[in-house]
């Protein structure tokens, strides 16, 4: 007696290769919406930054972190670097991720956060700041984030003028792109989104030149800077 082989048929075979794709399918389209999902976290970031200079500049006519009458205005921290008599000059000097808590560009968020503008605890932390500090934000990627007046470009005259500089690091080359492509110009080293380079992780203070991210670059790590 002939013994009867069992298989699938190609119908059965047809229904599984359409499963297996719907399933693709659905890793890639979530990918994707977490993808955009970080990008636009990245760009509200930026914005909400933004907002907080302008809306704190409204109400106690000073730049935070510049605010000369922070004590008065909040109990805030008044700078006094990177030079005393640059505190209320109208610009928030101090590299973006400084690490010296006397600089206005680290005190920015003392009187932000005091102001109730931003989240956060506004004490500004005991001890030397470490390049782990905490008190600055963090990014969706855990990348630092931070605010400057003082030229980010080391290129002199400065090549990309502004009245400040919001910065965000650690952040993938494809993100980079994705954010200069949804609220600039789509090229990274021009118009008001800027890569600013990738030491130490994407941290870099200043940079000679802006890069112009590729697809090559997507497993490295930047620092994006958009110009207001």
């Amino acid at each position: 007696m002939r013994s009867k082989q069992s298989g699938f048929t190609l119908v059965e075979i047809a229904i599984v290769l359409v499963i297996i794709g719907l399933l693709l399918g659905g890793v890639l389209k979530g990918q994707e919406l977490i993808n955009s999902a970080k990008v636009k976290n990245f760009i509200n970031d930026f914005r909400s930054t933004s907002t907080f200079v302008f809306a704190y500049q409204d109400r106690f006519r000073a730049l935070p972190g510049d605010d000369a009458r922070a004590n008065a205005n909040h109990a805030g921290v008044t700078a006094t670097t990177p030079v005393l008599a640059d505190v209320g000059n109208a610009r928030i000097n101090g590299v973006w991720n400084s690490l010296t808590k006397t600089d206005e560009s680290y005190l920015f968020w003392n009187h932000v956060r005091l102001a109730g503008l931003a989240t956060g605890d506004p004490s500004v932390p005991a001890g030397a700041a470490a390049v782990g500090d905490l008190y600055n934000p963090r990014n969706a990627d855990g990348g630092r984030m931070g605010i400057t007046g003082d030229a980010v470009s080391t290129v002199v005259p400065n090549p990309w003028p502004a009245n400040f500089y919001i910065c965000s690091s650690g952040i993938q080359g494809r993100f980079a792109r994705q954010i200069d492509t949804t609220i600039d110009d789509g090229n990274t080293s021009t118009g008001t989104v800027r890569v600013l380079g990738t030491l130490a992780g994407g941290e870099l203070a200043t940079s000679a030149t802006f890069y112009t991210v590729t697809n090559a670059d997507d497993a490295t790590l930047y620092t994006v800077c958009v110009a207001y």
